[in-house]
This record gives C-alpha cells, sequence and structure tokens, in this order.
C-alpha cells in the first residue's frame, strides 16, 4: 500500500475539525457520487476484515505531526527548561517531521505550540435563525435564534493528511479527483451553506520518510479502534474520545440520521506490538454503527509513524 501526503489549502470556515475518520466518510460519499453506488460496494468489500482500500489522517499544521500521548517520564527536561509552567510544556503539541530522527525524549523540547506551528485558528460565533413558516418569523423554543461555532484558519495556513492508498483497488489520481471534488464541495458541518472548503496545493507520490527503523511501536495519526490488535498494553498510551457520529449526503435526510456513539484511541496513541511494527496502519474497520443502514461502516483504523521506544529494553533493566 502506498502511504503519501496531501497538503491543503482551507478557503472558508469550517463547521469541522477535519479528522481521518470523518474525511472517509464524506470521501466514500463523493466516490459514490462520482463513480456509482457499486463501484463503492466494491471498494468497500473486506473493509471489516483488515482489507481497507484508503485510510486518512486528521489534518496537521504543515510539516508537524502530533507529539505522541506518552508520560512525562519519557521526557528529558533541559535545565534551562525546568524552570518552564508545565501547562506551557503540555501546550508544545506538535513535533516537527524533519525531527523524528532525534532521540524520543527529546521530542517535547522540540515541538511547538499551536502558535508556533501556525495551527492557531479564530473561533467565531455565527448567528441562525429557524422561521417559523406559520407566522414567518422567529420566535421562541425551536425557532428562537442560534449560534454556532465557526472555526477560521489564517490566510497563509497550510494543512497535512497523509493517506495509505490500496492502488490495486482505488487509482491515486481516482483518489486525488474525489479529494478535490469533496474540497470544491465542502466539509464537515454546514458544508452545504459554503463552509469546509479546500484546495490541494501539493500531492507528491513520494512516501514520507519515517526514519524509525526496526521500530517496536507506533503513533496513531486518526481516531481508531485498536481493540483485539494483540498489542503490548503494558507498554501502549492513548487518551479516548467518543464520536457521536451522523450519516452524511441523502442519508441524512432520513428518518434516522444518527450513529451509535464509539469509543476511539484518540489521535496521537502509542501502541508497541509483539512484533517489530511494519504495517502502514493500526486498527479496524468497524460495521453496526448505524440503525439505518446495515451497510455503514466507520473508519476505526489510522496511518502510523513506526516508532523505537525502547521500552521492553527499559523495562528488563
Amino acid at each position: 500500500m502506498l502511504t503519501f501526503r496531501c497538503v491543503l489549502r482551507p478557503l472558508t470556515a469550517f463547521g469541522t475539525p477535519i479528522a481521518g475518520d470523518t474525511l472517509f466518510g464524506h470521501l466514500c460519499w463523493t466516490l459514490r457520487r462520482l463513480y456509482g453506488e457499486a463501484r463503492l460496494t466494491e471498494l468497500l468489500e473486506g473493509y471489516a476484515a483488515e482489507n481497507p482500500f484508503a485510510i486518512l489522517s486528521d489534518a496537521f499544521p504543515h510539516d508537524f505531526l502530533p507529539l505522541p500521548v506518552l508520560p512525562s517520564s519519557f521526557w528529558h527536561i533541559p535545565k534551562d527548561d525546568e524552570d518552564d509552567d508545565r501547562k506551557k510544556r503540555k501546550a508544545r503539541r506538535w513535533l516537527p517531521a524533519s525531527q523524528l530522527n532525534q532521540p524520543i525524549v527529546q521530542w517535547q523540547t522540540l515541538a511547538s505550540d499551536d502558535e508556533g506551528a501556525k495551527a492557531v485558528r479564530e473561533e467565531t460565533m455565527q448567528p441562525h435563525n429557524t422561521i417559523n413558516r406559520m407566522t414567518g418569523t422567529t420566535g421562541k423554543d425551536r425557532f428562537a435564534p442560534y449560534v454556532m461555532p465557526q472555526l477560521w484558519y489564517a490566510p497563509d495556513v497550510l494543512l497535512d493528511v497523509y493517506t495509505v492508498l490500496d492502488e490495486t483497488r482505488l487509482d491515486r489520481n481516482d483518489f486525488l479527483d474525489a479529494l478535490k471534488s469533496l474540497g470544491k464541495t465542502g466539509y464537515g458541518r454546514d458544508a452545504g451553506i459554503g463552509l469546509g472548503k479546500f484546495e490541494i496545493t501539493d500531492d507528491s507520490p513520494d512516501a514520507p520518510a519515517w526514519p524509525q527503523e526496526t521500530a517496536e511501536s507506533c503513533l496513531t495519526l486518526a481516531p481508531c479502534a485498536p481493540q483485539g490488535m494483540n498489542y503490548d498494553a503494558e507498554h501502549s498510551y492513548y487518551q479516548v474520545t467518543t464520536r457521536f457520529g451522523r450519516h452524511g449526503d441523502i442519508e441524512a435526510l432520513g428518518s434516522n440520521p444518527f450513529k451509535r456513539p464509539l469509543l476511539l484511541a484518540a489521535t496521537g496513541a502509542v501502541f508497541t506490538m509483539p512484533e517489530p511494527a511494519d504495517t502502514p496502519f493500526l486498527g479496524q474497520g468497524v460495521t453496526g454503527v448505524s440503525c439505518a443502514d446495515s451497510r455503514t461502516v466507520h473508519q476505526g483504523y489510522a496511518p502510523v509513524v513506526p516508532l523505537r521506544l525502547h521500552c521492553r529494553k527499559t523495562s528488563e533493566a
């Protein structure tokens, strides 16, 4: 499978931050619209049996990756950094991709906060009105005016999305055409009123040069479902996130657009495997998430970066 990076430029405000599993759902609807339902059904065959055709990451600040979720004992704090506020150190959550070859104990010191990584977003509140069609005006209760948050990026911000793609099933150019079409249509909440638009500025086919050789661990780049994956629980670290999903496209207009909640390992998790980790992804496809359509799947996979924690050597010492 091919792993490559697409660089996106936001063109509008976003109603929803770009997360890999949500982006995958949008991609499926776009593929259905472009190539037909039969083609999408074919691509999804074996999806829940560790045979995904595509896996997408979250969107990260350009040339940065998420700092792994690791206990503070993993980080080396230089003497000139000891007086820094602990909250300031924890705010350093973006690691320059160019620093992956440095020892992991130094990564927190090398990492940047949102401002340093140009990940700063301005959140504004957009007023909305619901009109009572009987009176032609707003009113009380469900017809009362309300506000919804919008995320605005600076004009020069670029975002990186990593994709693991099975080119024997979906040609890379067809994938890129679908992603470009998605960028024109819009991603996430309120895409129908102009939010969530982006363009692709770079789609280099070169695989990322992850420098960690003979790695025994993986850093996840999207929310994932690691249950039953036989990882080393003693040397794996993650935070959990709950997905309260809902259907998109035409299914959003159905009688039951909401999906069952999912408990996933959040982006930035570290999983240590019993064997050297040489896979480009981790996790599993999740089924049974919809009460309205039994064919619905959720991306419980995540692209990964190989890591060497040396945890087994440390535990044996």
